[in-house]
């Protein structure tokens, strides 16, 4: 599974980044975590606010860090 956090390097991208490798951990995912900070990156995924969270290529979540649980329901 690839997921990329999509965001600049702000506070609550970073803590997306944590909570995700948290709960992919948790939930024994075979996974690759990659951060994203290019604009035109991001921008090419249709995203226009951060942080933002990619799954094998799909937006599943853009604008704020998810809860715990909502981050598990989106990684399962």
């Amino acid at each position: 599974m690839k997921i990329q956090v999509l965001g600049a390097g702000c506070p609550k991208c970073k803590a997306l980044a944590e909570l995700t490798a948290e709960v992919a951990q948790e939930l024994g995912l075979d996974y690759e975590l990659e951060k994203v900070t290019d604009l035109a990156e991001i921008m090419e995924f249709g995203v226009m606010t951060t942080p933002a969270l990619v799954v094998d290529g799909k937006v599943v979540h853009a604008g704020a860090v998810p809860s715990r649980g909502i981050l598990r329901e989106m990684l399962a």
